[in-house]
């Protein structure tokens, strides 16, 4: 089946068309600063040399009308028909509590994400975006959403409540939801297989280490805790989000500082983190030059990063009772040898040893690092998660009775 994914920001859309018989990609790009000055399309062909271009785009609607001719160009196309996509999955970040796994996209659906506004205002809008620009472009095609929070949805309701008048939750749904999931669900699932063991009875850590982190207890094929909260803020520390601190610190510094509502959250999601710590860059590559060059605060930041990664493995390994692997993936988790030795430091008594001559230099290849006598494996997985909603797409759309082929 040829799946069309896509993944609409604010000003932004990301795509990929695969065949899920064979999980092949057949071309993949990116429309940026749509709605913005020298709006530009990157196409990348299977087998073919990339096309870019600056061209209109106004809006959502012309970037996806874009992506389409891309498609089907007869010089960087791979498709001679629009008729051959059968199906359209789109990644939804925030599926509340109404969403424990995807679903065929309907009017009621539709409203459900729009529910979830709230609980990701840059996010859901500019995902339904997508949504409503495809349903316009292939009518009859059936669409699918993918939701980020959708594999949290196991939590228990300890792990999931904050200790806050039980009241807000039933007001505002305020609560742990979590993120990353379908990133978490398909490298948990490829490290089952991995072991040789079925996933019902592997409890594994998931580690999605990028500009966004955040780290997963997958016990028996479930998330029953996750690192992220109800925003992605929550967590360990990021490129530039704070990850967890004392909530006192928000009002503190509003007070001190005269901050507004919308500069304390600037502040905390876009100023803080590796960026705030290091006063030199959110980009971990950068992080560690400057450390090597004897930059204290860089070092400071990298060496908070590794620390706080290092107690949500503690901490899950205490939830589980038992670990059977730890997995790295996403941009950090996958490329930086130095990040996953750090974070694995000391966890020796939990039966974690790491084989340097296996992790050092390895980037993006999935891969067994940890040593022979370690009791619990160490594993690098990259992520796909634009396999994940195909594959989860092409699964509904035949469901549905949509899709003939």
């Amino acid at each position: 089946m040829l799946v069309l994914v896509i993944n609409a920001g604010s000003s932004s859309l990301k795509y990929q068309l695969l065949d899920t018989d064979n999980e092949e990609v057949l071309a993949k790009g990116l429309c940026e600063r749509i709605g913005i000055a020298e709006p530009r399309i990157k196409h990348q062909p299977a087998a073919k040399e990339a096309y870019s271009a600056v061209v209109e785009m106004p809006d959502h609607k012309a970037a996806v009308r874009h992506v389409l001719d891309c498609l089907t160009d007869a010089n960087h196309g791979v498709i001679k028909s629009l008729d051959e996509i059968e199906a359209v999955g789109h990644r939804v970040v925030h599926g509340g509590e109404r969403f424990a796994q995807s679903a065929l996209i309907s009017d009621s659906v539709k409203e459900a994400i729009k529910d979830c506004y709230p609980l990701a205002m840059l996010h859901n809008p500019a995902n339904m975006t997508g949504i409503l620009a495809l349903e316009e472009a292939l009518p009859e095609v059936p669409q699918v959403a993918v939701f980020d929070t959708a594999f949290h949805q196991t939590m228990p309701e300890e792990a999931y409540m904050y200790a806050i008048p039980y009241e807000y939750y039933k007001k505002y749904a305020i609560r742990r939801y979590g993120f990353h999931g379908t990133s978490h669900k398909f490298v948990a699932e490829r490290a089952a297989e991995l072991l040789e063991r079925p996933l019902s009875q592997t409890n594994i850590i998931t580690c999605h280490l990028g500009n966004g982190s955040s780290i997963t207890a997958v016990k028996g094929g479930k998330s029953i805790d996750t690192s992220m909260g109800l925003t992605p803020l929550a967590g360990v520390p990021m490129g530039t989000r704070s990850g967890d601190i004392d909530p006192a610190i928000v009002s503190m510094l509003m007070e001190d500082e005269k901050l507004s509502v919308e500069e304390i959250n600037n502040l905390l999601n876009k100023e803080s983190g590796m960026l705030g710590i290091s006063g030199v860059s959110s980009d971990f590559r950068d992080l560690a030059e400057a450390a090597n060059e004897g930059n204290q605060q860089a070092q400071l930041a990298l060496d908070m990063f590794a620390y706080s990664v290092k107690r949500y493995i503690g901490a899950y390994t205490a939830v589980m009772g038992s670990v059977h692997a730890i997995v790295f993936t996403a941009g950090v988790g996958e490329n930086d040898s130095e990040t996953r030795e750090n974070i694995c430091k000391g966890l020796q008594r939990l039966g974690v040893i790491i084989d340097k001559s296996l992790n050092d230099g390895l980037r993006g290849k999935e891969a067994v690092i940890s040593s022979p006598e370690s009791k619990v494996k160490v594993l690098v997985i990259p992520t796909n998660e634009e396999l994940a909603i195909a594959r989860d797409t092409a699964e509904l759309a035949r469901s549905s009775g949509k899709v003939v082929k």
